[in-house]
């Protein structure tokens, strides 16, 4: 019972002093663990500022440096040399031939990448349903009947045993006894099956839209390019009267 008692004894509560009511204005009361973060950091700085000083009094001022011949003074700022470099070379050593060569090039290269989105866009609207899309190719029924009379009274909805409502699906049509029955609803798919149908259906659908957007660009890119270049061209320069 002793040892329970001195035990009880050594647990006490430590409680951290907060700020003074009349210093409340100057913040939170800093506590011996924040200025330990805040002395490391500082110490810290100020080894980095005494590395660079040393480091600045150590150096050579006349060892040679490529940025003193790649940089001029320009009304007492520096510029560097590299853009001037680059705009006499593109201009001295490429022809007006070679100009157009390599905007054929990029133009050739813009139509490559055109026609493999095309043939993306294809495959992925092959694994689709597009029913609501423009331009798809419509599926054909063919019903045989023995007469006229028998055509102009055909009832397809009666022939095909399905509402009315649905005969322009293409897939997916339940027959009126299912409708009756609700078999189609199940349709032998549990519901993890058809969530992960869903989820695939969705993801295919937002890859297809990308590949779309992608392709308008491409379009867009391509004929601007064809213009330029077709402006370009010696065939319809202005004729000098």
């Amino acid at each position: 019972m002793s040892s329970f008692k001195n035990a009880m004894k050594s647990q006490h509560t430590h409680r951290e002093r907060q700020q003074p009511t009349d210093r409340q204005h100057l913040g939170f009361l800093e506590k011996k663990k924040d200025y330990k973060v805040r002395a490391a950091d500082y110490n810290a700085k100020q080894k980095v500022l005494k590395r660079l000083r040393m480091k600045a009094m150590d150096k050579n001022p006349d060892e040679f440096n490529y940025h003193m011949i790649n940089s001029k003074i320009v009304e007492g700022e520096h510029v560097e040399r590299w853009s001037d470099k680059r705009k006499r070379a593109a201009g001295e050593t490429l022809s007006a031939e070679q100009v157009a060569l390599m905007q054929t090039q990029d133009l050739n290269y813009v139509n490559s990448k055109r026609t493999s989105e095309k043939r993306k866009l294809e495959k992925l609207q092959s694994r689709l349903h597009l029913i609501s899309s423009e331009g798809k190719t419509r599926n054909k029924h063919t019903l045989f009947v023995d007469s006229e009379k028998e055509k102009r009274e055909l009832d397809l909805a009666a022939r095909l045993d399905t509402h009315p409502a649905l005969l322009d699906r293409t897939y997916n049509r339940p027959r009126l006894t299912h409708l009756k029955s609700g078999k189609f609803a199940a349709n032998g798919v549990d519901a993890e099956q058809a969530s992960a149908l869903r989820k695939e259906t969705a993801k295919v659908y937002k890859e297809l839209e990308q590949r779309m957007n992608r392709e308008e660009k491409l379009a867009v890119l391509q004929r601007k390019m064809e213009i330029k270049s077709l402006l370009k061209s010696e065939k319809n320069k202005p004729e000098k009267v």
